[in-house]
């Protein structure tokens, strides 16, 4: 009788080399996708991070700003829906009629999304914060999110994590995990959203994570624990409701450096892009007498965030409304510098699509891959017009060129090269320049949409 035995063994060990093999090749896979992390403040304006020569302390902010590239130009829609939605789709919200905050179906059911293009990549996705892209059922995990935890609202109070009042779309409800309601009142929405992306973060899992963290500071109404009053307690030039903001955006930068301990900790840290960009320019101030069941009637927020040395605030398409802090950081993959070029919101989509494997992108979107100039492969890249819309004003950039039409204000032309501020209207002096932005803008108008309220 034959002996089997030294072929089964050599079947048996060559068995065992083609899974190793396969299990490396699994674990290569994944560990050649990085951790994505997006961090998302709520109106955080210009001057309000100490790398921009701001009075607030953010120490974890300026580190990781100083250590990756910093954007001179990052530009976003002037309120949270639109830029939302621009970085989910791609888009200029306008594409669906989004044009302020908004509810009820935000962004067509069905369309791809930053979360569900990343999913289909492998990635486990999750948000962790303000969702605001529309209304229960029109909720994260219907967008690609397998994980969702926090408010579907705009603004919430920081303890009570309630909306500031019941309307045809929604009721005070708004704190949630993964669609059921749920109550956590009483801790600051600032520390929950922390302890939540710390827990991500430290869970064991295959695949790479997009961990989405959108926090509701420094968006009005703020109410801060003290010890973080009290950094701003001797600050003579402060206004005081100043103070509260600046505790705000204090409270959000020790957010940022417990996340990123627990990269550290955990270590992920030198796997995992992360961006930091706020939402749109700061609020000029807020005060409201009716809205939290009057909690905040005799606490009204006089002066909040400060866009200097651009012109204009949050809802406006002037610079101050749009243009804003924005850096990312990769240790080993992306050297420190400054990223110069003009870079918009909805750009993220295909760079991070892109990074994260896939292949090209075959639906219409408005974002370009921006990696080559986060990455130092290429200084500048071909220009590219933006465009904007809102519910009364028009904005176009090209080039060094920025045209404004408003509905009744007429139209104004800067170059922003030689004018940053905003400071001189150039609409006569150029008037070709006018004509030539007129007909480009219409040539965005065309695949706008009307939405239905």
């Amino acid at each position: 009788m034959k002996s089997y035995t030294l072929p089964l063994l050599a079947f048996f060990f060559l068995f065992l080399s083609c899974q190793e093999r396969t299990q490396d090749q699994k674990a290569a896979a994944t560990t050649d996708k990085p951790n994505i992390l997006m961090i998302l403040p709520d109106d955080l304006g210009w001057a309000d991070v100490g790398y921009h020569g701001s009075d607030i302390k953010t120490p974890n902010i300026d580190q990781l700003a100083r250590e990756g590239k910093i954007f001179s130009q990052h530009y976003v829609m002037p309120t949270c829906t639109p830029t939302r939605v621009s970085l989910m789709t791609g888009k200029y919200p306008s594409r669906y009629g989004v044009l302020a905050p908004a509810y009820g179906e935000v962004i067509d059911l069905g369309d791809p999304t930053l979360a569900s293009m990343l999913a289909d990549q492998g990635y486990f996705t999750a948000i962790n914060g303000k969702w605001h892209m529309g209304s229960p059922p029109y909720t994260p995990l219907k967008y690609g999110f397998q994980s969702s935890y926090g408010y579907f609202d705009g603004q919430i109070d920081p303890y009570t994590h309630e909306y500031k009042e019941e309307t045809a779309l929604t009721d005070t409800r708004s704190w949630h995990r993964n669609d059921e309601y749920l109550d956590e009142s009483g801790t600051h929405v600032t520390d929950l959203i922390t302890k939540e992306a710390v827990r991500i973060i430290e869970e064991d899992r295959e695949e790479p994570f997009f961990l989405y963290v959108t926090h509701h500071v420094p968006h009005s109404p703020l109410d801060e624990p003290e010890e973080y009053w009290q950094r701003y307690k001797d600050s003579p030039m402060m206004h005081p409701s100043r103070k509260l903001f600046a505790a705000a955006v204090s409270h959000l930068d020790d957010s940022i450096g417990e996340i990123v301990d627990a990269l550290e900790r955990t270590g992920k840290r030198e796997n995992t892009l992360i961006i930091f960009v706020s939402d749109n320019g700061a609020q000029k101030s807020w005060s409201s007498t009716t809205n939290y069941q009057g909690r905040y009637e005799d606490a009204p927020h006089v002066v909040l965030g400060n866009n200097y040395p651009l012109r204009g605030w949050k809802h406006s398409l002037q610079e101050g409304g749009i243009r804003v802090p924005g850096f990312v950081n990769w240790p080993g993959k992306i050297s420190p510098g400054m990223v110069e070029q003009t870079v918009h919101i909805s750009d993220w989509l295909p760079t991070l699509y892109q990074l994260a494997g896939g292949e090209s992108i075959s639906h219409p979107i408005d974002g370009r891959n921006i990696w080559p100039l986060v990455s130092g492969e290429k200084e500048t890249l071909p220009e590219k017009p933006l465009y904007w819309k809102i519910r009364d004003t028009y904005a176009l950039r090209a080039g060094d060129w920025k045209l404004l039409v408003h509905e009744q204000d007429g139209v104004e032309l800067f170059n922003l090269r030689e004018d940053f501020r905003e400071t001189k209207n150039l609409n006569k002096q150029h008037p070709d320049k006018v004509e030539e932005l007129m007909g480009l803008l219409e040539s965005f108008k065309k695949d706008d949409r009307e939405r239905e309220e």
